[in-house]
């Protein structure tokens, strides 16, 4: 079995490590200061960060925390190009090599659980994005790709996320490009890989995992997530299906359309991003990982990872 995390503090070595966890759960500040003992760099694994200009909204880290540990795939895509987890691996391989041609450590750290899997286990035989069939795709109803899904892979159909259009429009893309079920491509994921046991998952219970979600957002409303965002409609914010997935965003954009009045919208915020938390979860509970239950600040978890000779790899209560 690859050595556990907290296993390499006494050894120079220049391993990624990987950690993960749902938003608000404290997992960026952890990071650096494991990345200052460590000497590490950070690597973000979150798909809206890789956005030049939504940084309120993703809670993308500032000029402060660029400034103690260098941080890669942040602001490396144009809100009008298209991102996905192919690209993501691509470009967090040259991460790794650059980061350890300079004998550093890279410090994989986010909340999106495809991206740790892709890098960790492979994404199968997958085709890329299809530019004419995806912009048709996206403007298909998204009960009409539901229907289709359903008939020509209903193991697909009966997982996915219903509700999220771009995981069915990319499914049902690759059904039409290859022909074959969605599910069978997906299952060509290493599901043993050991590598996978690297990942570490931090948690916290629920009423304090909630608490910093309401706070956070509050913050972000504070700082002026609605003018950036009526700042981005003008670079087409709108136009890209993908960034406008990004919790906030989407519904700052339905408030500037008259939809719903501000305080709505920051309750709406608020409970979208509570949602989404349990989702990440839920995702990480069905992976092989090592979780840490964080109810402390994030120096004393840090040390603790740093001095602990093995983590506890039950999984949080549902």
């Amino acid at each position: 079995m690859l050595p556990r995390f907290i296993e390499l503090n006494n050894t120079v070595m220049i391993d990624p490590l990987f950690l993960a966890g749902p938003t608000a759960v404290g997992k960026s500040e952890v990071a650096l200061l494991l990345a200052e003992k460590l000497n590490g760099e950070i690597i973000s694994v979150d798909s809206m960060q890789v956005y030049r200009g939504l940084d309120i909204g993703t809670a993308k880290p500032g000029a402060a925390e660029r400034a103690r540990v260098p941080h890669h795939l942040i602001d490396v895509a144009e809100l009008n190009e298209p991102f996905d987890a192919a690209r993501f691996c691509e470009l967090a391989r040259e991460a790794v090599q650059q980061i350890q041609a300079r004998g550093h450590r890279p410090i994989f750290c986010g909340g999106t659980g495809l991206y740790f899997k892709a890098f960790l286990e492979g994404i199968g035989e997958a085709p890329p994005s299809n530019g004419a069939l995806r912009a048709e795709l996206e403007t298909t109803p998204l009960p009409v790709l539901l229907d289709e899904l359903a008939t020509r892979d209903p193991v697909t159909f009966a997982k996915i996320d219903r509700q999220n259009p771009r995981r069915v429009v990319r499914a049902v893309e690759v059904i039409r490009l290859t022909g074959k079920p969605f599910s069978a491509q997906r299952s060509a994921w290493n599901e043993t890989d050991a590598d996978a046991a690297r990942l570490i998952v931090l948690s916290r219970p629920k009423p304090e995992l909630d608490a910093r979600i309401n706070a956070r957002v509050d913050a972000m409303f504070a700082a002026g997530l609605v003018e950036e965002t009526h700042g981005l409609l003008a670079k087409g914010l709108e136009q890209n299906p993908t960034a406008m997935q990004a919790i906030g965003y989407r519904q700052v954009v339905e408030h500037l359309r008259g939809e719903r009045s501000l305080p709505e919208t920051i309750e709406l915020v608020k409970l979208r991003t509570r949602q989404f938390a349990k989702r990440q979860m839920t995702w990480f509970r069905r992976q092989p990982a090592a979780w840490i239950s964080v109810e402390e600040n994030a120096s004393a978890v840090a040390e603790k990872l740093l001095r602990t000779p093995f983590v506890d790899t039950s999984q949080p209560p549902v």
